[in-house]
């Protein structure tokens, strides 16, 4: 675990307007892990202007290069609750900022962890946010990016192809839903490129951090489940439990008894049988979690609308009733003595 001394009693004040109590920390900082270096050569040298009205110098692209590195930062509470670390990972083409404030400037389930008295560890994966992304000379493959109307109907906001819409006065919701819609603007500003080219640097980097600062106890979101089974498949000594949130996906079932002493929860949302991606993914997920139990693990499901809590989309963190889920999430946890009550 990372310590400093010279920060003795950080406080980080919630985002919540009129929330009545600090959230009192005893250390808070960042650092990178991972990468490598890569060298170019024999590529042209330009003449550019760095700056409107500057002079031309010269850009030489050869040389060596700090590529696929990856960006944590840390948040070690007062008085711990936590036996480990919460690590979270977050999903395609999104950041770390998954969990921090939500969109509509509520508290984020990174602040909520905190409160429960968790470290955590929020990280932006390889190519996205602060870890940076590398050149076209590196990376041959063209980055993707998402429009606004991919997540509105992929994750679950609307009911599906054709749901969205430029107007917000028009755009069709699923019934119930519990997405913060007005500010879902807001939320598309957190969309980053993302590559389908990078995956083994990707993991990397996650193993790196693990390396870093586990045993730990890792919470994923969507494409980060990918990535945190395969961590832990890699460590099993050094994950304490997973959190998956609909992760797309575990991965294949012939690599689960690794994990059949790593207890493993899954959260799924509402509507999952609107869209035949999401559908496909519960199907690898459940069929994961069989085979860590026939190995002799342990490995839960929290089916939100089974449990009475409706309309959750994709980005359930983010939705309005995020404290409610937060909070089952917690008791799983305490029930695997992975935290005080």
């Amino acid at each position: 675990m990372i310590a400093r001394t010279a920060l003795a009693a950080a406080l980080l004040w919630s985002a919540v307007a009129g929330a009545a109590e600090p959230i009192h920390l005893r250390d808070m900082g960042s650092f990178h892990v991972g990468g490598r270096i890569v060298e170019l050569s024999g590529q042209p040298v330009q003449d550019i202007v760095r700056i409107p009205g500057g002079p031309t110098s010269k850009l030489d692209p050869n040389g060596r290069y700090q590529v696929e590195q990856m960006y944590a930062q840390y948040f070690l509470v007062q008085n711990p609750k936590g036996k480990y670390p919460l690590l979270m990972w977050h999903g395609g083409g999104l950041t770390g900022a998954t969990y921090e404030t939500t969109p509509d400037g509520r508290e984020g389930w990174r602040d909520m962890f905190l409160r429960k008295g968790w470290d955590v560890y929020v990280s932006d994966a390889v190519e996205r946010g602060r870890s940076g992304f590398a050149s076209p000379d590196i990376w041959k493959s063209q980055p993707l990016f998402l429009t606004q109307t991919d997540p509105w109907e992929r994750f679950r906001i609307g009911p599906g192809p054709g749901s969205f819409d430029p107007d917000p006065a028009k755009r069709k919701l699923l019934p119930g839903n519990q997405f913060p819609t007005e500010a879902f603007d807001a939320f598309t500003k957190q969309i980053v490129p993302r590559w389908l080219s990078t995956d083994d640097a990707v993991l990397a980097g996650y193993v790196a951090l693990v390396d870093k600062v586990c045993p730990c106890v890792l919470m994923t979101h969507s494409q980060g489940g990918f990535f945190g089974f395969r961590a832990a498949e890699a460590r099993p000594d050094k994950i304490k439990a997973i959190v998956a949130v609909e992760p797309a996906s575990a991965g294949p079932a012939d690599k689960a008894a690794a994990l059949k002493s790593v207890p493993i929860l899954e959260v799924f949302g509402d509507y999952i049988e609107q869209d035949p991606r999401w559908v496909a993914y519960s199907k690898i997920d459940l069929a994961y979690l069989d085979a860590v139990r026939a190995a002799g693990g342990s490995a839960d499901v929290i089916d939100l609308p089974k449990v009475g809590v409706k309309g959750n989309s994709h980005m359930m963190m983010m939705d309005r009733n995020n404290r409610e889920i937060a909070e089952l999430i917690s008791k799983w946890l305490v029930t695997k003595g992975l935290s005080d009550p």
